[in-house]
């Protein structure tokens, strides 16, 4: 603790001192960009590069007397990108940061997938640059968590960043990665935000099918968050505002070949409350103990905290070296009184409910020469929910843990056959570990569930294109065993894309992939109700490792500000538990083992009409579960909205950017009794699982960011409006029998919620 400590404090005076200004561009410059046209006319050559990743970057022009071989050596060293010659015709333009990296990303087949900022990639994959990032409806930050769900087949069937939902999959089979650590908690105040500072996030992969062999875990998705891999040599940092936290950003040149960078943010509550605090307090309470207790227990003194702090330090020990470390630190707290009369005297006791992860990292990688470049990586994440519930009544103190602990040793090797072919190589430790403890102190119970699976993964991939880039194939082969089952699983992944006729592309994804971690509800009011789900390792018996198959074809085009993209797949995954789905009807104490399987379309149109961009979305999808153990084996799974419709509309200014939009889905499966045989031997008498829906959903949003001078430093002013026309949408339904009555108790979903945000730069 003594060291975390001291890390605290460091974080903290670097946050408050280490602010600088700007160096001011001169005159001569011209847009990179610019230079290029000019360059390819004169050497006609073409060069191949990523526009967004260029935009509002300048360099003074080479003088015209040079070769092309010094034309290009003097734009390496005087910008951050590398430039080779493939063939005397084509320069290929990437950022120099990507050296020390092994499986580089892929350039971009499809760039302002949604908005400028959201690219697809030639692997399959999605990226979301927040350097070059627009606005989204309903945002004014760039949270991490809420801009995924832009993307079709991605949602939150309850709007939570803590329940997201790929592709029909639970928020559990979601691999969230933090610059390569795995994060086991993704959201604060209890999944509303995202708990990762948007400030020091610079970019995300998403991927919804074909992922890399060097991941595991993660059925449905990954959600990979990056901070900037490029040193900075100047001092820059940020302070601001909003209707939620203060936050701060600072990156710090240590040394020409050294940088640090340190955001931090911590809720106003202390302070002040919101009109957003109060209806994210509100949404999150609902319906839980923290709102209401016994008819002789009154509540009071609700309160409700955060903070997050995150650091990154990079240091180029050579050309050819470069040592990265990362460490985060999360917090959210809830507490309040239970108050009540007890023997004529007034008697008060708290409860509260605490979410705790912590994580660092150490990556080095080296360039042994042009052929070889090798990385290792190890990190520790550790994840902590605690709560305890006071019953004042009974003088009973109730105490729940859920802990999750794991380290991760990762080498990766990777080989450049020649200019077309390249090789992956490399052996993944992992060791995981979960307790779980329940303690009551009246009368004296004590549960205390400890247990360690360790894996082993070895992996190889081959990387193809062809000369003119049109062809690229990933296709790969990793090896997993788990010593304590003595099992062995095979994953061969692959993701082929191809562009053709100019402006069409053709993507072909596949993989097998497996998890041996799920989050269960035992029981609907463990943790209070607030955050009921408990992490839990395979047993390989009643919680089986979860294993996926997945394949997809997607066709796009792309012309004149028109982007047309439609992808068909097919999901299957095997061995998840009834407890890992969230039932809360007849099956909500049971214990199955069982199957999903989900087929869909995902469809997006996009037309960019000067600075108007526009874009609809629609993702059709069917989703079935199968427990063979069920009276009923085969019925929708609770995440089978089969109907998803988004659209949106962003108008970008030199400094003001405006943007709206709606999201509308078909109501989340639900399960009533049958009317007029609503009890049975006591019992609710449902009908069939699943075979009604809630009321479809609809909620529009606006947003507005603007840019302006503040004396000498440049600031910015944003303005939200989440459900802009108070709309009531249900996000969940159950019943209950209370003196041989049924009772109905409905969840709904935020109402109008504004934000503001004011941000100083630096």
């Amino acid at each position: 603790m003594e060291i975390k400590n001291k890390l605290y404090v460091l974080c903290f005076i670097l946050f408050l001192f280490s602010f600088g200004i700007n160096a001011q561009e001169t005159s001569s410059k011209l847009l990179l960009i610019e230079v290029f046209v000019t360059l390819q006319k004169q050497y006609n050559i073409q060069f191949n590069f990523a526009e967004d990743s260029l935009e509002g970057i300048t360099i003074v022009p080479p003088t015209k007397e040079l070769s092309l071989e010094d034309v290009l050596l003097y734009l390496e060293r005087n910008t951050l990108f590398s430039f080779k010659n493939l063939d005397g015709t084509f320069i290929l333009v990437r950022s120099k940061s990507k050296t020390f990296e092994l499986q580089h990303l892929s350039e971009v087949i499809l760039s302002k997938y949604i908005i400028k900022g959201i690219n697809k990639l030639k692997n399959g994959s999605y990226e979301i640059d927040f350097t070059q990032f627009d606005i989204l409806p309903g945002l004014i930050d760039t949270d991490v968590l809420q801009a995924v769900q832009a993307f079709p087949g991605i949602q939150s069937i309850n709007e939570t960043v803590s329940d997201i939902n790929i592709r029909a999959g639970t928020h559990d089979q979601n691999l969230i990665l933090w610059d390569g650590i795995k994060m086991y908690q993704s959201g604060h105040f209890f999944g509303l935000i995202s708990m990762f500072n948007p400030q020091i996030t610079h970019q995300v992969n998403v991927v919804k099918n074909g992922t890399d062999v060097s991941l595991t875990d993660g059925v449905s998705g990954t959600i990979s968050m990056e901070t900037s891999s490029n040193i900075n040599t100047e001092f820059k940092g940020s302070l601001g505002v909003n209707f939620i936290d203060a936050n701060g950003f600072t990156d710090v040149p240590l040394s020409e070949k050294s940088s640090l960078q340190v955001a931090a943010r911590k809720s106003i509550s202390d302070f002040f409350e919101t009109p957003t605090y109060t209806n994210f307090f509100n949404r999150i309470s609902q319906d839980t103990e923290v709102e209401m207790n016994a008819n002789d227990i009154i509540n009071s003194n609700q309160e409700f905290d955060f903070y997050d702090t995150s650091l990154r330090w990079i240091y180029d020990i050579s050309d050819k070296d470069q040592l990265r470390v990362n460490f985060l630190n999360t917090y959210n707290e809830l507490r309040f009184n239970e108050n009540s009369i007890i023997n004529q005297l007034e008697t008060s006791r708290q409860s509260s409910l605490s979410q705790h992860s912590i994580a660092g990292a150490i990556q080095y990688n080296r360039i042994w020469n042009d052929k070889w470049q090798s990385g290792f990586e190890v990190y520790e994440t550790d994840y902590k929910l605690k709560a305890i519930n006071a019953n004042i009544i009974d003088q009973q103190r109730f105490q729940q843990e859920n802990i999750v602990s794991e380290t991760s040793i990762k080498f990766r090797a990777n080989y450049k056959v020649n200019e077309n072919i390249q090789l992956l190589n490399g052996y993944h430790f992992v060791e995981t570990k979960i307790t779980n403890l329940d303690d009551v102190d009246n009368p004296r119970f004590k549960s205390l569930v400890s247990e360690v699976l360790t894996t082993h993964g070895l992996f190889t991939q081959l990387k193809y294109k062809t000369l003119d880039n049109n062809t690229n194939l990933n296709f790969g082969l990793r090896y997993n065993y788990l010593g304590k089952f003595s099992k062995h699983i095979l994953e061969p992944r692959f993701a082929l894309t191809h562009q053709f006729l100019d402006d069409f592309s053709l993507d072909v994804l596949g993989e097998f992939k497996h998890q041996n971690t799920s989050q269960v509800i035992n029981f609907q009011n463990d943790f209070l109700g607030i955050e009921k789900r408990r992490w839990q390792l395979s047993n390989d018996t009643d919680i089986p490792v979860i294993r996926s198959k997945q394949i997809s074809v997607g066709l796009s085009y792309n012309k004149k500000g028109w982007l047309v993209n439609l992808e068909g797949y097919y999901k299957y995954v095997n061995g998840i538990t009834t407890q890992s789905q969230g039932f809360q009807n007849q099956y909500e104490f049971v214990k199955r083992i069982g199957n999903y399987d989900a087929k869909g379309l995902d469809f997006i149109l996009r037309k960019e009409i000067q600075k108007l961009n526009t874009w609809l979305s629609y993702s059709f999808m069917k989703s079935n579960y199968e427990f063979s153990s069920l009276s009923e084996q085969m019925f929708p799974s609770n995440f089978d909205v089969k109907h998803t419709v988004t659209f949106g509309a962003v108008y970008a200014l030199e400094r003001l950017k405006l943007s709206a939009g709606f999201n509308w889905h078909l109501g989340k499966p639900t399960t009533q009794p049958i009317s007029g045989k609503e009890i049975v031997n006591d019992d609710i008498n449902y009908e069939i699982t699943n075979s009604s829906n809630l009321e479809d959903y609809l909620r529009v949003d606006i947003s507005m960011l603007y840019d302006f001078k503040l004396g000498k430093t440049k600031a910015d002013l944003g303005v939200s409006i989440w459900n802009v026309f108070d709309k009531t949408n249900e996000i969940n339904k159950f019943y209950r029998v209370n003196n041989g009555m049924v009772n109905v108790t409905l969840q709904n979903s935020l109402g109008f919620t504004p934000n503001a945000v004011l941000r100083i730069h630096f």
